[in-house]
């Protein structure tokens, strides 16, 4: 793996190496740091992986990109820090990219099961009554975004999910993040981690959950994991992650972190993700 600054504008097509760029690498209410929301690039595509409350701050700011450029997103559950800029970029490609440069509508990864939450429970009330169509009809879900479904791999014991797109291959899998009385992924509310082409682990928020890290960690070439500076019913600690085997510390690069992380201690890891940098995998 390789470590670059982004170099700004940020290109979004690549000679087809994978490539993940950080946006942000704070946790939801960092005040130094955006939130932890990322582009993958590889060949002629790219893809947003969450857009949360700072995120049309963050793409100018890390990629020197503007939400004109941004043509495909997944979105991998809905706290405000992974979904809070979705809105923001949906009005802005079809009421501003749309008309004045002819762009399509954005493509979303999402299954028909996370589309019902995120619609009715999180985007409807900015984004429905924009407009009304002849018959009366107000917007819809699909009027913003061209859909992509995942296929199904298995719903238990835990949901995984994957699709191939446009060159780019994509496992998703369900994490225990939230409620906090949640006591198994498939026991909690929908949330999503990825593994990337076959090597790239990236945990989505999760408590810590040793038995997931274990499914993954061989077939691992770097895992971006989730992490609290502090015990957290809901996010994997860093106490918890210094209790794994060093082989697999050495693999793990922290994300999601707190604006206090110059005071911690993480020489037992591959180190601290950062924003505004290039991670290419040959």
């Amino acid at each position: 793996m390789k470590i670059l600054p982004v170099v700004k504008p940020l290109k979004l097509t690549n000679d087809g190496t994978l490539e993940i760029v950080f946006l942000g690498v704070g946790g939801a209410f960092s005040q130094t740091l955006f939130n932890t929301n990322f582009i993958i690039i590889k060949g002629d595509a790219h893809l947003l992986v969450d857009f949360g409350t700072t995120g049309p701050f963050a793409l100018p700011a890390s990629t020197g990109l503007t939400l004109s450029d941004i043509s495909a997103i997944l979105p991998t559950h809905s706290h405000c820090d992974h979904i809070g800029g979705i809105e923001s970029l949906a009005l802005w490609n079809r009421y501003v990219s749309i008309p004045q440069i002819g762009k399509p509508k954005l493509s979303m990864i999402i299954s028909k099961e996370y589309q019902h939450i995120l619609w009715n429970y999180s985007l409807r009330g900015g984004m429905e009554q924009n407009e009304m169509s002849s018959e009366g009809n107000s917007l819809l879900f699909e009027d913003y975004f061209t859909i992509f479904r995942p296929t199904y791999l298995e719903r238990e014991p835990r949901l995984r999910l994957e699709i191939d797109w446009q060159g780019i291959h994509i496992e998703l899998f369900g994490t225990n993040h939230v409620p906090e009385q949640a006591s198994s992924a498939s026991s909690a509310f929908i949330t999503h981690g990825l593994f990337i082409d076959n090597k790239v682990f990236f945990s989505g928020d999760t408590k810590f959950d040793k038995e997931l890290i274990d499914m993954y960690a061989d077939k691992s070439e770097i895992m971006f994991h989730d992490t609290s500076f502090f015990p957290n019913p809901v996010h994997a600690s860093l106490q918890d992650l210094l209790s794994l085997p060093q082989e697999i510390k050495q693999k793990l690069m922290l994300v999601h972190y707190g604006d206090n992380w110059q005071q911690q201690n993480v020489e037992d890891f591959a180190g601290l993700a950062q924003q505004g940098f290039r991670y290419i995998f040959d």
